[in-house]
């Protein structure tokens, strides 16, 4: 099944990416991965307290995911499968994309305004030849109508 990885953060870009790659899904026959990233926390030098800011971080992002998956589910009636990893979110991306040989291309979402992002960065730039997979990039000042129209 043709798969659609969307990286999603609390950004409103990343909306956007998930509702395009959703869309794209339902046209294609096809079906969503969300992945929500963890970054790795700066060494802090009392373990409980880094454990604490780690377990924050998790249940932060696992929020995240479930409700983006029910965004999903109620928006195109598909029931995405979500990941939460900590790590590198370049390296964390490629590892899903070569474990996975049903996703079908990278959805990234751009800022309105402003650097497009991260990861955006990352593959549009320095790694923009070296994915298995097509990577989308949808501009933040979409609105839904015009998101539906291009997905």
């Amino acid at each position: 099944m043709r798969t659609y990885l969307v990286v999603i953060d609390e950004s409103p870009e990343s909306e956007i990416a998930m509702r395009f790659a959703a869309r794209r899904a339902v046209k294609t026959g096809g079906g969503v991965e969300i992945l929500a990233l963890i970054p790795t926390p700066d060494f802090v030098q009392w373990g409980g307290v880094m454990a604490t800011m780690e377990e924050e971080a998790r249940q932060r992002a696992e929020a995240l995911v479930s409700g983006a998956a029910g965004t999903v589910l109620s928006e195109s009636g598909l029931k995405p499968s979500i990941t939460v990893r900590q790590g590198d979110g370049p390296r964390i991306v490629r590892e899903m994309i070569a474990e996975n040989p049903d996703i079908a291309a990278l959805v990234l979402g751009a800022a309105a305004s402003g650097a497009p992002g991260p990861l955006v960065s990352h593959f549009a730039g320095a790694d923009a030849g070296a994915l298995s997979v097509p990577l989308m990039i949808i501009p933040g000042s979409l609105d839904l109508d015009a998101i539906d129209r291009l997905s």
